[in-house]
């Protein structure tokens, strides 16, 4: 199925942002609200380099959504299920940086059976799982120039990228001030 097309400008529906994430903290926080935004059947695809805040941002995902278990990166154990304590979605969570083929390398998963009542977070998913839904959050993690793997103090902008009809029109800017630490 396709993602339809505006057409006007011939890009997929959805809504874009970009933002500015100082330190951890924030990241954590910028998942929490973005959990707020999320429901069942939401596929969310992360993507940046390793040390980025991939999994820092899934943790706040995890307390926004009231999960239960510490959500740590399923790295060797590719996925892990949190239930939630809310009466919510769960928070499947899963990474796919060791899986080298597509969605077919992925079917034992069964993330298309679990999306429809969970929130399904994968990261490492760009290029794997792109096809089980055409409205998705993209969520490309990068460092600021400079910064290195080991380097948590350094700024990541995030650029969230909702795609298909669920995100045309989502106020993605609207996810607090996340831009500068309070002092």
């Amino acid at each position: 199925m396709m993602t339809p097309l505006r057409k006007d400008t011939e890009t997929p529906m959805g809504s874009q942002t970009t933002l500015t994430v100082a330190t951890p903290e924030r990241m954590s926080r910028l998942g929490r609200e973005l959990a707020a935004l999320l429901r069942p059947g939401d596929l969310v695809l992360l993507s940046g380099e390793l040390g980025a805040g991939k999994t820092t941002l899934t943790r706040g995902l995890g307390e926004g959504l009231g999960v239960r278990g510490a959500v740590t990166s399923p790295t060797f154990v590719i996925a892990r299920v949190h239930p939630s304590l809310t009466g919510g979605p769960a928070l499947v969570h899963v990474d796919a940086y060791r899986l080298g083929g597509g969605l077919d390398e992925m079917e034992d998963l069964d993330l298309d059976v679990s999306l429809p009542e969970s929130v399904v977070v994968v990261e490492w998913g760009e290029g794997k799982v792109e096809q089980l839904s055409d409205d998705r959050l993209e969520v490309r993690i990068e460092r600021a120039v400079g910064g290195t793997a080991t380097d948590d103090s350094d700024p990541r902008e995030v650029t969230l990228s909702g795609l298909g009809a669920r995100w045309d029109g989502a106020d993605l800017t609207g996810l607090g001030d996340v831009r500068a630490p309070r002092r």
